[in-house]
C-alpha cells in the first residue's frame, strides 16, 4: 500500500505520480521529512490515503502518530516533501480537527451552540445557514443535551461532542482526530465511538484518527495504518473488513479477533525490529 517514491515536481496536477495512486486517492504524501532537534522522525515517507474512509493510525509510543496528522493538517511545518489533497495544498483545503483535550479546545465564555458555530462566523456564513447546519448535526448526533449551556455545565463526553460538531460544521474535506476519547471514561468512550462511526458513515468524510488503543483503531477504522519506530515507516496498511454498523459485541467476533491478532503481530515485529 506504500506508493513508490516520486519526485514532488513529477506529480500530476491531481497529486498522483501516474502509477502509484489509485483514482480514489484523496491525500498524497511524497518524500515527507521531519526532524526535531536533529532527531529524524520521518525521512522520505510516502503515503496514499483513500477518499471517504476512516483511517486509523496506530504504532509504538513516540513513533510520530500525532506528528503525522499535525503535519498533514498544517499545524506543524514539514522539513521536506509534499502533501496534496486532490492536488491542492492544505491552504486550499477545508479541514476539521478534533483535539485530545476538549476542555482546552472549547471557549468557556461561549455557549455550546456558539462554540459549534464559531468557525462559520469566521467564514462569514449567514446566521440562518449556521443554524441550519447546526440543526443537521444535532439530528445526526441524536443530541440529548442543551446546546444553550456553557462548556463547564457539560460532562466530558458532551464537551467532546461539541468539539466534534464544531469540526464537522464547516463540512470539512478532511477530518483529523487526535486520540479524541483518551480523556473520557470507558462507558462514555463506547457511546462516543458509536456516535462518531454513525456520523462519519453518513457524511463520508475522509478522516484520520490517531489512537493508542488497538481495539478502538480497528473498531472505528475502514483502514488500519500501522507505523514502526523512528525513523517512522509503514509497517502495514490493512483493510478493516469487519461489517458496519459495529457495536461492542463486534470486538468478540471472529473477524475482529483475527484482524487484531494480525495487527498485533505486525506491531510487535515493528517494535522488536525497529
Amino acid at each position: 500500500m506504500v506508493a513508490p517514491k516520486a519526485d514532488a515536481d513529477c506529480l500530476r496536477p491531481d497529486g498522483r505520480d501516474g502509477t502509484s495512486a489509485a483514482p480514489s486517492t484523496h491525500i498524497t504524501v511524497r518524500g515527507l521529512v521531519k526532524r526535531f532537534q536533529g532527531n529524524t522522525v520521518y525521512d522520505g515517507f510516502d503515503l496514499d490515503l483513500p477518499r471517504g474512509e476512516i483511517i486509523s493510525i496506530f504504532g509504538p509510543n513516540g513513533c510520530g502518530k500525532s506528528t503525522l496528522i499535525n503535519m498533514l493538517s498544517g499545524i506543524l511545518p514539514i522539513d521536506g516533501g509534499r502533501i496534496l489533497f486532490d492536488g491542492k495544498t492544505i491552504t486550499d483545503t477545508r479541514i476539521g480537527y478534533v483535539f485530545q483535550n476538549y476542555r482546552e479546545a472549547l471557549f468557556p465564555w461561549m455557549r455550546a451552540i456558539d462554540n459549534v458555530g464559531y468557525p462559520l462566523v469566521l467564514m462569514g456564513v449567514a446566521p440562518a445557514e449556521i443554524r441550519q447546519r447546526i440543526d443537521v448535526l444535532v439530528g445526526r448526533f441524536d443530541l440529548r443535551f442543551d446546546l444553550q449551556r456553557y462548556p463547564y455545565e457539560l460532562s466530558g463526553g458532551q464537551q467532546q461532542t461539541v468539539s466534534i460538531m464544531r469540526a464537522l460544521v464547516i463540512e470539512p474535506e478532511v477530518l483529523f482526530l487526535d486520540e479524541p476519547f483518551s480523556a473520557l471514561d470507558y462507558e462514555m468512550t463506547l457511546t462516543m465511538r458509536d456516535q462518531l462511526q454513525k456520523v462519519l458513515a453518513e457524511t463520508r468524510t475522509t478522516s484520520l484518527l490517531v489512537s493508542h488503543d488497538l481495539d478502538e483503531a480497528i473498531y472505528l477504522g475502514d483502514k488500519l495504518l500501522l507505523l514502526t519506530r523512528r525513523p517512522t515507516r509503514i509497517a502495514a496498511f490493512l483493510d478493516v473488513s469487519v461489517p458496519r454498523p459495529r457495536e461492542p459485541a463486534t470486538t468478540t467476533g471472529p473477524a475482529f479477533i483475527a484482524l487484531k491478532a494480525q495487527a498485533l503481530g505486525i506491531f510487535q515485529s515493528a517494535v522488536r525490529d525497529g
